[in-house]
């Protein structure tokens, strides 16, 4: 049922870059301008972590590829 809701429908690639990302923006509240615009970094690395992105399943897309 889980995979229904979040399917996997990101690439390794981007899976990788999503949890760069994620991290780097999650250190702007620790260093730098410590600011609290620093949290949206959990949604990129959120994603990234399960490689689903729930706006690519509401819009039926996908970088992973065919099964």
């Amino acid at each position: 049922m889980l995979t229904k809701i979040l399917p996997a429908n990101e690439a390794t690639i981007e899976r990788i870059l999503r949890v760069v990302i994620g991290l780097g923006v999650l250190s702007l509240v620790f260093v730098g301008p410590k600011s609290n615009w620093g949290l949206l970094g959990i949604i990129p690395l959120f994603t990234g972590a399960i490689g689903s992105c729930p706006i690519y399943t509401l819009f039926g897309l996908s970088t992973a590829g065919k099964k």
